[in-house]
């Protein structure tokens, strides 16, 4: 069901040579991106027709409007199941509690006597957020994408999701529920590029963002990449992927159950096991076989994801070289289940977010932990964050110097200007001065 990697042997390869050791599913954002390219062209051009056609195409639906009436929103949450948003409810106010913490306060810093520089931080003024609705449903991706925007200040928050023949157009009514819950009025029906389109460009219903975020398919992410540099985006999210770093105290029945837990989304979803003990890799082995059959997906995302190149058992001398393979892979969620974990954990480089030992799951951080579990996927967590208060907020450099501080650093100014053959910089500062070289 899953296959084996054995790095038992030699010592360990470092950098590119390691990653390229270990499960990564094939994700080819720059072949999507030319079938995107006429699809988010022809949003920019024709608006709402194109997203009203492009519904009808792509998901079997007739809108007469993209924007959902705002009483539908009403109307899903109240029919709302009260334990789904109570749950919803609680998942809000955790998320609100980390996200809080977060924010980032006007500092200023004297240089010299004279001479400050105040950074400040001033939130993106409209976003546009985005949640799937594909195989599954996900409510908790828009508290994920709510919240953090809140809590930066964004003025201006709009949310798009696939329109769904089951609810005559509209998006999941979960979903609808979950942007009333979170108090966001403006939501549209639009699904994959065409939804980053009609952000990236505005239409006649919805106006342009200055940023687009939240987790989508390989068209969503190729339409992100089609738009950088004229919107801000958090990350090209790839397939969902778990790494698990265990030993020989893990608990095999939690490991399997955590790996499926993941490989339920996607059949490109990784599933990435990482021990010194052979023993819990049997174990974990044997017991996925029962755990699969007994839920859910199983023909159509858990099995081909288990078995696809993506995902593995990777064997190791020892907890060193574990911790080594899991920072070279940069897990998007990274579980450390050993004897000693918080000390594991606080040595991870590269992961969307470490969970620490058996009693925190990643599930547990999909929902109810308070993390945000929009985060870097196919190794970018090595260099990337996931997102937070932080996406959503610009550090502006305010520079204020007396004219006797600006007086003192002219001749390095004017030293470094012609240095780099740009003479007028060092003559804007010499105008304002009866200026001469030092010791002349």
């Amino acid at each position: 069901m899953i296959s084996r990697i054995d790095l038992r042997g030699d010592a360990l390869p470092e950098g590119a040579a390691l990653r390229d050791l270990l499960p990564r599913a094939e994700f080819d954002v720059e072949a999507a991106l030319e079938k995107v390219r006429p699809i988010c062209e022809d949003v920019h051009h024709r608006g709402t027709a194109a997203l009203i056609e492009y519904a009808q195409k792509f998901d079997g639906v007739t809108l007469s409007q993209v924007r959902v009436p705002a009483e539908a929103l009403e109307k899903a949450l109240v029919e709302l199941d009260p334990a789904v948003r109570a749950a919803l409810e609680e998942s809000i106010r955790r998320a609100r509690i980390v996200h809080a913490a977060q924010r980032r306060t006007e500092h200023t810093t004297q240089v010299v006597p004279g001479g400050t520089v105040t950074e400040k931080w001033v939130p993106v003024e409209r976003v546009g957020l985005y949640a799937p609705g594909g195989r599954s449903v996900y409510p908790s991706s828009v508290i994920m994408n709510v919240v953090p925007a809140q809590e930066a200040g964004v003025g201006s928050v709009a949310l798009a999701s696939p329109p769904q023949a089951e609810f005559d157009g509209l998006p999941h009514p979960t979903i609808l529920a979950a942007c009333a819950l979170l108090g966001v009025d403006e939501v549209y029906a639009a699904g994959g590029a065409q939804a980053v389109a009609m952000f990236a460009y505005g239409t006649d219903e919805c106006a342009p963002a200055n940023m687009v975020t939240g987790p989508g398919n390989i068209w969503v992410a190729a339409a992100k990449r089609y738009f950088t540099g004229k919107i801000g985006i958090d990350t090209e999210a790839g397939p969902t992927e778990i790494a698990v770093l265990a030993d020989a105290t893990a608990d095999p029945v939690h490991v399997a159950a955590d790996l499926i837990s993941q490989a339920e989304h996607d059949p490109l979803a990784a599933a990435v096991l990482v021990t010194d003990s052979e023993e819990l890799a049997a174990a974990v082995e044997r017991e996925l076989a029962p755990q699969v059959a007994a839920t859910k997906h199983v023909e159509d995302r858990i099995k081909p994801a288990l078995a696809g190149r993506q995902s593995a058992v990777v064997l190791v001398r020892d907890l060193e070289d574990g911790l080594a393979v899991v920072n070279a892979y940069g897990a998007e969620h990274l579980e450390i289940q050993t004897a000693d974990a918080a000390a594991l954990a606080a040595r991870v480089r590269n992961a969307g977010a470490v969970f620490v030992g058996p009693w925190a799951p990643v599930s547990l951080g999909d929902y109810c932990a308070g993390s945000n579990h929009v985060l870097p996927t196919g190794g970018c967590a090595c260099h990337s964050s996931g997102l937070s208060v932080q996406s959503f907020l610009r550090g502006i450099h305010i520079v204020d110097y007396t004219r006797d501080a600006l007086a003192e650093v002219t001749h390095h100014v004017v030293t470094l200007a012609e240095a780099e053959d740009l003479p007028a910089h060092g003559a804007a500062l010499k105008a304002r001065f009866d200026w001469k070289v030092p010791g002349q």
